[in-house]
């Protein structure tokens, strides 16, 4: 019999660790191949660790809600046959016992962490991090106060490290204007604490918000204050874009096997824009601008809990309509069925949500952080409209659509705003009736 030392995947470049939330089999059972062997948690989503062979597991390293670094071995599957037994069992033997320490530990830490600084409010902090604040003497209201550099404004081990090297300097500061600050943000937490009692009755349901909608919440509170969102509307005539793919939607299912619809085509048109205006591709850092040499579109797509998820497409200047329509279709399926892995939201340098889907005819979207603009798409509808042709004006069924343009103002002014939606508007209209695919 061989032994295979089960190891934590890597999950995109800036994800290092992940908590393990359940594990989903049990010590003596077996095992197939690509089959979920326990669920994971990281900063940036929820995922399974598949099996990569056949065989038993017969050790697991880790207990739920241990933090484990990518790499490291978190079960081990006994597999039929020799293979490297002879060499890898003797590692496997020895292994479990320093895990056990290393998790005992782990765990005592853990719990003295937790009861020293929690999860606050909006601000979730890893186990990493509350450990780092245990060992430095960081209370409650410290803690909360740092300000975070990572995926939806969380603390990262980076933040602590460079709050504790300042840390020296800044009670000097911080600590006179305490109470005037106080005095000043007293009210409001008192109102906030006090709205909840209020409008709860015996008859009204308490619901927890999960995780990730907390991670939402904060994120999209940290938007609007970080950046100045200015809006840009535009409409845009798609009737070629309507009878075209009413005229190949068929034959494409039929010989790609894709359902094609309209995300692909406008997502197809919005990356030429922005290929066309590099400006609206790029990030702000401090004074500092970023611009990105790829084009990766975020693409919102609904969670099955009613929470907002934002896969990315990568290169997406580089597809076709046949590969984006396959990209497209891929990320919200695989969104739907709480599928997607963490590299699959990471990278985005524009984004893009289709508010149409559920009736609304524009919106204002919030700007996905660190980016600088977001694109809503509203619902496409049938109106009379006039039509322009060189015999005279008359009018005309059309159908049509809102393009609403939300971009930080710190960084793009209306002009360019204004100019990268005309563009998808005229890469829109001027669709090819007779494309073929």
């Amino acid at each position: 019999m061989a032994r295979f030392e089960l190891k934590l995947p890597k999950m995109g470049e800036s994800v290092a660790e992940a908590t393990i939330t359940s594990w989903l089999k049990e010590v003596g059972e077996t095992i197939e191949a690509d089959e979920a062997v326990l669920e994971i948690a990281t900063d940036k989503v929820d995922s399974e660790v598949p099996s990569e062979v056949d065989g038993v597991l017969v050790e697991v390293l880790f207990n739920v809600d241990d933090v484990v670094q990518v790499g490291q071995t978190i079960a081990v599957i006994e597999t039929e046959g020799e293979g490297n037994a002879t060499t890898e069992a003797p590692k496997a033997e020895a292994a479990p016992v320093a895990a056990v320490q290393e998790v005992e530990k782990a765990v005592s830490v853990a719990k003295e962490t937790v009861a020293a600084v929690v999860s606050s409010g909006d601000r979730f902090y890893s186990p990493l991090v509350k450990n780092m604040a245990k060992q430095e003497g960081i209370g409650q209201a410290e803690l909360d106060a740092i300000p975070g550099t990572g995926k939806d404004g969380r603390v990262t081990k980076a933040d602590m490290q460079a709050y504790l090297k300042n840390r020296g300097s800044q009670p000097v500061a911080v600590q006179p204007a305490t109470p005037a600050v106080t005095a000043k943000s007293a009210a409001p937490k008192q109102t906030k604490t006090e709205i909840a009692p209020v409008i709860a009755s015996g008859d009204d349901e308490i619901i927890e918000m999960t995780r990730m909608g907390k991670l939402i919440a904060h994120h999209m509170v940290e938007s609007v204050q970080t950046s100045a969102h200015v809006q840009s509307f535009i409409e845009a005539d798609v009737t070629k874009i309507w009878n075209w793919r009413k005229k190949v939607k068929a034959d494409f299912a039929k010989r790609e096997g894709e359902n094609l619809t309209f995300t692909p085509i406008f997502m197809e048109a919005i990356a030429k824009a922005l290929r066309d205006f590099p400006m609206m591709n790029i990030s702000l850092q401090g004074n500092t601008i970023v611009k990105k040499k790829n084009i990766n579109l975020g693409m919102a797509a609904a969670l099955p809990d009613g929470n907002l998820i934002v896969p990315v497409i990568k290169n997406a200047d580089q597809l076709n309509l046949v590969g984006m329509t396959k990209a497209v279709n891929d990320l919200a399926s695989r969104a739907r069925d709480n599928k997607l892995k963490p590299d699959d939201i990471q990278g985005g340098t524009y984004t893009v949500t289709n508010v149409g889907t559920f009736g609304s005819i524009m919106g204002t979207p919030i700007i996905n952080q660190p980016q600088v603009g977001i694109l809503a798409l509203g619902a496409i509808r049938k109106v009379p409209a006039v039509i322009e042709t060189p015999e005279g004006d008359f009018i005309g069924i059309r159908y049509k659509m809102f393009l609403s343009h939300s971009y930080d103002h710190r960084v793009v002014n209306g002009a360019l705003g204004g100019q990268f939606v005309k563009a998808v508007k005229e890469y829109l209209e001027a669709w090819d009736s007779n494309r073929e695919l």
